[in-house]
This record gives C-alpha cells, structure tokens and sequence, in this order.
C-alpha cells in the first residue's frame, strides 16, 4: 500500500498557520484532534524559545475558543485547545484516510505520513485543493512492509544519530545538536530516538532467546 509524504501550506486565514508564521522559531507538534460538528478539539506540544509569547497569541485569536495548558517546562508546553476553524481535519474527513499522528506544524507549513490506498490518496490531494489547501508531494514509497521493524522518520533519525556521532563514546554530538541537524524540536527528536531506540533494543532481546 503506498504511503506518502506530504508538505501542506497552511492559508493565510487559518490561524495556527498565521501563528507559526508570526513566531516562525516556534514548533506545534499535533498529538491528537477530534472534529465536532462547530468545532474541533486538539492536544499540541507547543515548543518556541519565547513561549509565553507564542501561547498569548495563539490564546488571543478569534478562532481559538478555549486554550489550557496541561503542562510546561522549560521552552516547551502541552496545550489542548477548541477551534471554530479545523480546517485540517476536513480533507481527511471527506477522503476517508485516517490522519497518523503525531505531525509537525512549524512557520505555516506541516509536515503529513499517510498511508492509504492510491485512489484514497488521489482523493486527499482533491480535497486539500478543494480546501484551499496548497500542499506538495515529498515523496511516495510504493510498499510498505508490514513487519518493518522502524518507521521511516525514526529509520532516518536514527542513521543521523550515528553518523553525528551522537552514540560515541565519548558523545560527539548532542541531543540538542543533532535535533539542530536534522530541522527538529529537542523534544521532538528526544522521543523519536527514544522510540526506535525501544524497538530495537527489545527486538535484539527477542532475537537473543
């Protein structure tokens, strides 16, 4: 079944796109949406290095009817917020592809995986468009294999990590660097590793027995 990438241009009129323009150091991290009939709900890790700022904006906008922050460390937070606009969730809706979560939203433009069969992803792509929704097509792999033990992201991490040196000993490369070199949150690129590091180790284990 194909899977493909996907950059989407978020409009102008949208909200979270005009935020992260605004504040286009900062990165939503989408964990999980739920559209309503009026409105939609979803849960974003909010990560900027003025994160008090990005969060009164993205408080302060009409669009945004309630936001509340579940939890906060240093430059990064955990927001669940209502919507009037959830723009994002309609050409998923009327394709009928289930949108993979976690995805990366950073400066207007978001980053989607889906996996669906080609007509559902010909679908989307009508959708988006009918949406007002520019977008691009990064790349489409044709096959996916079932039993592949990482996905593609944490694959792709995770041969940048040794290549920074991040597993030397000693390290020659750290967290926060090797999240700079590949275009990524600190958090973000922490629980990635920390995920396919999991696979991996207990893979190894079950191999061992």
């Amino acid at each position: 079944m194909p899977r493909a990438e996907l950059t989407l241009t978020i409009p102008d009129d949208i909200w979270i796109g005009d935020v992260s323009r605004t504040n286009a150091d900062a990165t939503f991290r989408i964990l999980a949406a739920l559209p309503g009939e009026e409105s939609g709900v979803g849960l974003a890790e909010v990560t900027a290095e003025d994160l008090p700022a990005v969060l009164r904006d993205v408080e302060s906008r009409e669009a945004v009817l309630t936001m509340e922050i579940l939890s906060h460390r240093d430059e990064t937070a955990l927001i669940q917020f209502e919507t009037s606009t959830p723009l994002l969730l309609f050409p998923v809706q009327g394709s009928g592809i289930p949108l993979e979560m976690p995805f990366t939203l950073q400066n207007g433009k978001a980053v989607w995986e889906i996996t669906a069969p080609q007509d559902r992803l010909s679908e989307l792509g009508e959708q988006l468009s009918d949406f007002g929704i520019p977008f691009s097509v990064e790349r489409v792999q044709q096959h996916v294999e079932s039993e592949q033990l990482l996905t593609e992201s944490q694959l792709e991490l995770l041969e940048a990590a040794v290549e920074e040196g991040y597993y030397d000993t000693p390290r020659n490369c750290s967290l926060t660097e090797l999240a700079e070199s590949v275009g990524i949150a600190k958090s973000t690129c922490s629980e990635t590793l920390h995920r396919a590091e999991e696979k991996v180790v207990k893979q190894f284990v079950d191999d061992l027995r």
